[in-house]
């Protein structure tokens, strides 16, 4: 996978808007966490898939709507699926970043202190 794919220059960019992140490898996969937890992950066609995507941390709920309302942009990704996170495809040509955005920046609200998320509201 090469470092430089435009969506993962993309997403470094918007994660490191956010407090108390980190980038490691995990499972051979560029993943970020938000103190100890993660909350995202890119994939460049993970086993074969053919998507370039982000899986993110979600709620059942959201993972469900975004799911029945765009199947062709968001699913349900394996292994952390049926915990609530949505995976979200950057292949396409017209994805709208601010949804990426709001939807990282959820992720990591779930798992982060509230320290970290006082810290981005006050900027």
């Amino acid at each position: 996978m090469p470092k430089d794919h435009p969506a993962l220059v993309k997403l470094r960019k918007l994660i490191s808007a956010l407090p108390e992140t980190s980038e490691k490898i995990s499972h051979g996969a560029p993943t970020w966490w938000g103190g100890k937890k993660t909350f995202a992950t890119f994939h460049d066609n993970h086993h074969g898939d053919g998507r370039v995507a982000v899986w993110i941390k979600s709620t059942f709920e959201e993972q469900s709507t975004l799911v029945e309302a765009k199947p062709s942009v968001f699913f349900v990704p394996p292994y952390v699926g049926p915990s609530g996170w949505v995976g979200v495809r950057l292949d396409g040509k017209r994805v709208d970043w601010d949804v990426v955005a709001g939807l990282l920046e959820d992720g990591w609200r779930q798992v982060v202190t509230k320290r970290a998320i006082r810290a981005l509201e006050e900027g």
